[in-house]
């Protein structure tokens, strides 16, 4: 199994990644820590209990880091228009009985990947502030991780916050740059290819249907959350699955196809989160195509329990 830490700014598609990640046999998830972007790092940590409350798993340890970008202090984004005003569809979950470690994500991140050097898999699906924060406390650490896969940006596309910028690029472009420009062993997945796939209507009601209280809770969060998507696209019919393809390729790589180039992200004012491209025989690889059927099966196959672990 991958030891693997998740980065999280728990909102609905932050959740499903979660779940995606908790039921994939092929990740021995070491603990989840959380920071600002869809909401604040305060809300992520809540929201992130309360998912794995969901899960029966409350024995994951859950991390808080960074509620502030890693160089400025003007841009706090959030999106409670996508997620809802508590991030999870204001679908009303019970309040998690859980106690918060005094220890900063970036710590935490730094102490696992020394634990266990060479061994450790981040999957980070928010800003890339605990991440960045890590490596400018102990930069020793970018020889010592396996691998990172970061969901973010938007190399071939246009952006989803901005014509040009990813949300969570956006979020903290001076994180982004800071990490994308480390060393570490990097691939992207960004709206290159997350914006190819498709989460339908139609699989929540199979959700609704299974008569579980988690297919319950996961229906109605993305229920909010294609709400969302079709005010632009009234014809989707669903929503894309953008963190949970970043796990995806933790647990099987072969999901996508990548090409290395070299990625630069602007922190100017006027196309701030920008990813910017270029052909290189060294840097990091970039997701381009995606296996769309292929990953949406798998992904259904697990997200909920199977029907054995159901009649439980």
């Amino acid at each position: 199994m991958k030891l693997t830490i998740l980065d999280v700014d728990t909102g609905i598609d932050d959740a499903l990644a979660i779940a995606y990640a908790v039921n994939s046999p092929e990740l021995n998830i070491l603990g989840i820590t959380t920071g600002f972007g869809n909401v604040s790092a305060e809300e992520a940590t809540r929201n992130t209990f309360q998912v794995l409350q969901l899960l029966g798993r409350n024995d994951i340890p859950v991390i808080k880091g960074a509620d502030q970008p890693f160089r400025r202090e003007t841009t706090r984004h959030r999106a409670y228009d996508v997620h809802g005003k508590d991030g999870l569809g204001n679908i009303g979950l019970p309040d998690p009985a859980a106690i918060v470690p005094d220890t900063h994500a970036s710590d935490y991140i730094i102490s696992m990947v020394k634990k266990y050097p060479n061994e450790v898999t981040l999957v980070t699906v928010g800003t890339q502030t605990n991440m960045a924060l890590a490596i400018e406390k102990d930069p020793s650490i970018i020889t010592m991780v396996k691998e990172v896969i970061i969901m973010g940006g938007a190399v071939t596309v246009p952006g989803n916050v901005t014509s040009y910028a990813e949300a969570n690029f956006y979020a903290d472009a001076e994180a982004a740059d800071y990490v994308l420009r480390s060393g570490l062993p990097i691939t992207l997945v960004g709206l290159d290819i997350t914006m190819q796939t498709l989460l339908k209507r139609e699989s929540l009601e199979d959700w609704r249907g299974r008569g579980i209280e988690i297919g319950t809770a996961f229906a109605n969060m993305c229920s909010f959350y294609m709400d969302f998507y079709e005010q632009n696209n009234p014809h989707l019919g669903g929503c894309a699955l953008h963190d949970p393809l970043a796990v995806a390729v933790a647990v099987e790589p072969s999901f996508i196809k990548t090409k290395t180039m070299q990625v630069d992200v602007s922190t100017n004012k006027q196309n701030l989160g920008q990813s910017i491209g270029k052909d290189s025989q060294q840097g990091i690889k970039v997701g381009l195509e995606v296996d769309k059927e292929a990953f949406t099966s798998h992904f259904l196959e697990r997200i909920l329990p199977c029907e054995k672990e159901q009649r439980k």
